[in-house]
């Protein structure tokens, strides 16, 4: 298989993609990303992001139906690949080996 670098913020976008399973579209996701990060990037750069997620074979998209709340309009929910949830493992992964190697620090006060 193919390996596919995952920078960042990327790595956060997925992960609360999978999280968010059914319910993952992009308001939703930035919601998620606030709540849980402090973070508030644009919706502009979270759809880049999912761009680049889809691109690489990470998510796959689909539209929901049109509903009346939103005039008409449909959303776009996204969801978790097999690859994608492979990228993760691997990230999870070698994040975890690297902390793993850090050496023990005694904290003032401790």
């Amino acid at each position: 298989m193919k390996h596919t670098q995952l920078g960042e913020f990327e790595e956060l976008v997925l992960l609360l993609v999978g999280s968010l399973n059914e319910n993952a579209y992009s308001i939703s996701i930035k919601k998620e990303l606030q709540e849980r990060t402090k973070r508030s990037p644009s919706i502009g750069a979270l759809h880049s992001a999912l761009n680049r997620l889809e691109k690489k074979g990470f998510i796959d998209s689909h539209e929901g139906g049109a509903t009346s709340e939103r005039g008409g309009r449909r959303k776009r929910f996204y969801q978790i690949t097999a690859f994608g949830r492979k990228a993760l493992d691997q990230s999870y992964e070698l994040r975890s080996a690297l902390y793993h190697t850090l050496p023990k620090v005694s904290y003032a006060g401790e």
